[in-house]
């Protein structure tokens, strides 16, 4: 009697933990929409983000979706998503009605944003003109140079008390092909961190001199984080830029 007791109670405890999963397959915590190019030098970065980023979801119970343009991009559309996540995808070329859906889902916080590399490629490029609202959005800033093949070099933590940066060293080595930029955006939004031009290894004289590389908009209504890095997909071997996303994704959908 006591050993059917106990397998009945086992019997239970399975249905129970299967109900649950059940549950939590049918009610995501959230749903995210990623948008990458498609082919280019970024490949490898965006090919090894899906994988990883569709582990996390579903380890932790959320869903995502890919588009490779910004056709779909509606205020429609982006009503069913609490997170926007730009992996390595211009600032340019967007259709007029994706710019106005993609701004109001920003500036009345509809949801959270997440930008690395590509959404710095602020210019005139391709024969596209600046878009101005994403401009002012990267902390007023125009593209100037780029280091062909990478360099590594020291991550500073400048805010060691913001939620992406939990658990995270003070500074730490990471590798990238780093952005330069006309001027720092230091004095129109909340930098995070900052790398040391006179860490790099090898050394290269593409500098600017204070370099923000991970920072925050907090003009801007819905929480955002710009990350530069975003070229090699060795990224995701390391554990600090793996902690570093982590964080960024679930700060970044919490209301």
């Amino acid at each position: 009697m006591k050993n059917f007791k106990i397998h009945l109670l086992i019997t239970i405890l399975i249905i129970c933990s299967a109900a649950v999963n059940i549950v939590h397959a049918q009610h995501p915590r959230f749903k995210a929409i990623a948008i990458a190019e498609t082919g280019g030098g970024h490949a490898l970065f965006d090919a090894a983000a899906k994988i990883w980023l569709d582990k996390l979801a579903a380890d932790s119970n959320f869903t995502i979706d890919y588009i490779n343009n910004t056709q779909p991009i509606t205020k429609d559309f982006l009503k069913q998503y609490q997170l926007f996540i730009q992996l390595d995808y211009v600032p340019y070329s967007w259709g007029k009605e994706a710019q106005e859906a993609f701004i109001d889902y920003l500036e009345q916080g509809k949801g959270g944003w997440i930008g690395f590399h590509h959404p710095t490629l602020l210019g005139v490029f391709d024969g596209y003109p600046m878009w101005q609202w994403f401009y002012n959005f990267m902390g007023s800033i125009e593209f100037k140079d780029t280091i062909h093949g990478g360099t590594t070099a020291l991550l500073s933590v400048e805010d060691k008390t913001h939620p992406v940066m939990a658990g995270l060293p003070t500074s730490f080595i990471t590798r990238d092909e780093w952005y330069t930029y006309n001027r720092s955006p230091r004095a129109n939004v909340h930098v995070l961190a900052s790398i040391d031009e006179n860490t790099y290894v090898p050394d290269n004289p593409i500098k600017m001199g204070d370099h923000p590389v991970i920072w925050t908009n907090e003009h801007i209504k819905a929480k955002n984080i710009y990350i530069a890095m975003g070229h090699f997909p060795e990224l995701f071997q390391d554990i600090n830029f793996t902690t570093l996303v982590r964080n960024t994704i679930f700060w970044a959908v919490r209301k």
